[in-house]
């Protein structure tokens, strides 16, 4: 059983009118996907009251204008349909002949009760469909009457097929602890003994010598063992059924998400569909991956207006500038982190460390992240070359990050000695600049180092080591701080700081960065050339 579309009509929740299309061709996997609060929930909500109306399960305990927010006539039944991928519909054809288990939801509310079971009890049969959550809100109980399944499946190996104890286990629990292994390196060790005052299940763990009970597990934990004990039980009974899962990857980190939703789709028979609502990057990427030719994903753009709007979804195109979109959810806030927004193409040793791709060896680029990484933590300086790789490599940057990564920033920052190796007079800076792109800067002063062993700057780092600045050495090297070749008097300058020994000269302008911060002309001059519009003189 697939469905092939639903029909939402008649102000139904935060819809005015809603159609999802999924073609000729549902697949066994249609994601919803969207931000919080984008109407994934009410598509599910919408299967429950077709179900909870027609096929008598779920409560009705809510008033449908407080839960559902209908806006009709209070009692009145909000239009929705739903049609098979075979062209029979439901309510209309499918009235009265599908069973109780055509749909199974799962809540994203969870609670994992303390399982430790007193005395063996009678369960409802899993097929009744009469546990669990009746709409999208609702917390969704279902480990203790689960469990109490697992034992009766346990008896009935014992005393019906005549199995040994281990047999009966072995048979039980073998395929469940594949899924188990597969995505938490879990497994079940023991089913319990309720009358020995055992009345729960135990696990073990690789790294842990005794078996312990489920109560240890971690919350993510006990929500992977919850989905895949219930899909498993499930197995058998429903499988022409419609799975609702909503967000089921809450409490657990993506490398679990990933792994458990593609254990989710085995537990799940080809002759079914699972619709899931998510916005989780683990979930999406099995779905991209291991799942891609058994999925549709549906995105819930906030800009249709739903609630105001007719609006027909179609599954997405499963390209690379669709799946930017659809990650853009889960990555938005990663990308934030993760993703300098500013990139700063500056002069430098442009070949990475032998020992990682990642460690930027050029000087320059190490000295501007440490004198602006405070205040501008968005913004990665990248050692790129000399002039004209600067250009060459800045170009090509844009032309890729730009497409790849939406409102990221490219800037050139070059040296003013860009004339063949001789120093470029002010007004031919101010010509360089207006005649190439904003994104293109140049420093006022020679070089970088001419900032670093501004005599603020030497005097800044001297106070903060003891010493005492020599101004008479200091001014030997340095008659002009703008235009001077300081770089190559750094042995006097090192000297005039009180330093007797060696040192690598790298290494004593970077030391030199912080102290920059406390000299406000200086900084506040590479400030504005770098963030601001480049033009001070």
């Amino acid at each position: 059983m697939k469905v092939s579309s639903i029909h939402i009509d008649t102000r139904f929740k935060r819809f005015q009118n809603l159609k999802i299309d999924l073609g000729n061709d549902p697949k066994k996997i249609v994601a919803l996907v969207g931000p919080n609060g984008s109407g994934k929930s009410s598509v599910f909500d919408a299967f429950l009251k077709l179900n909870s109306v027609y096929v008598g399960l779920g409560s009705n305990s809510v008033r449908e204008d407080e839960y559902f927010g209908i806006r009709t006539l209070q009692g009145s039944m909000p239009k929705i349909e739903i049609t098979f991928e075979d062209g029979t519909s439901f309510p209309n054809g499918q009235t009265g002949r599908l069973g109780r288990t055509w749909l199974s939801f799962r809540s994203p509310y969870r609670f994992n009760e303390n399982l430790d079971l007193r005395q063996i009890s009678a369960v409802p049969d899993i097929s009744g469909n009469s546990e669990g959550a009746s709409y999208t809100s609702d917390i969704d109980a279902k480990v203790e009457a689960n469990y109490r399944r697992l034992l009766a499946k346990y008896r009935e190996l014992l005393e019906i097929n005549d199995l040994r104890p281990s047999e009966a286990k072995a048979t039980l629990i073998s395929d469940l602890n594949q899924s188990l292994n597969a995505v938490l390196e879990i497994s079940i060790d023991s089913i319990g003994d309720v009358e020995g005052g055992r009345g729960s299940l135990y696990f073990k763990k690789s790294d842990v010598e005794e078996p312990f009970r489920f109560n240890v597990l971690s919350s993510g934990e006990k929500e992977v063992v919850d989905i895949l004990l219930d899909l498993w039980l499930r197995k058998d009974a429903y499988n022409d059924t419609i799975f609702l899962i909503d967000e089921p990857e809450l409490h657990i980190n993506p490398s679990v998400q990933r792994a458990l939703f593609v254990e989710i789709e085995k537990l799940i028979g080809d002759n079914c569909q699972l619709w899931v609502a998510t916005h989780s990057l683990g979930t999406l990427q099995a779905i991209q991956n291991e799942l891609k030719d058994k999925s549709q994903i549906i995105y819930f753009d906030p800009s249709h207006n739903f609630g105001s709007n007719t609006v027909t979804l179609t599954p997405m195109e499963t390209t690379h500038s669709q799946w930017k979109q659809i990650l853009s959810v889960p990555l938005a806030e990663l990308t934030d982190l993760l993703c300098p927004k500013h990139i700063v193409y500056c002069e430098g040793r442009d070949l990475p460390s032998s020992q990682s791709v990642a460690v930027e060896r050029g000087m320059d680029a190490k000295v501007y992240n440490s004198i602006f990484n405070e205040k501008y933590p968005d913004t990665l300086f990248i050692s790129s070359g000399g002039n004209t790789e600067l250009d060459q490599r800045s170009e090509i940057a844009l032309a890729v990050l730009s497409k790849a990564i939406s409102g990221i920033k490219v800037t050139v920052l070059k040296d003013r000695d860009v004339s063949s190796g001789g120093l470029t007079n002010l007004n031919a800076r101010a010509e360089y600049l207006r005649l190439n792109p904003n994104n293109h800067r140049m420093l006022v002063r020679k070089e970088l180092e001419n900032y670093l062993y501004d005599k603020g700057v030497l005097e800044a780092y001297c106070v903060d080591q003891g010493r005492t600045l020599n101004e008479v050495k200091y001014h030997q090297v340095v008659a002009d701080i703008n235009s001077d070749n300081v770089k190559e008097s750094w042995n006097v300058i090192k000297s005039a700081c009180g330093i007797t020994t060696s040192v690598n000269a790298d290494k004593f302008k970077e030391n030199l960065a912080p102290y920059v911060n406390q000299v406000p002309e200086v900084f506040d001059e590479l400030e504005q050339i770098v963030f601001g519009d480049g033009k001070p003189s």
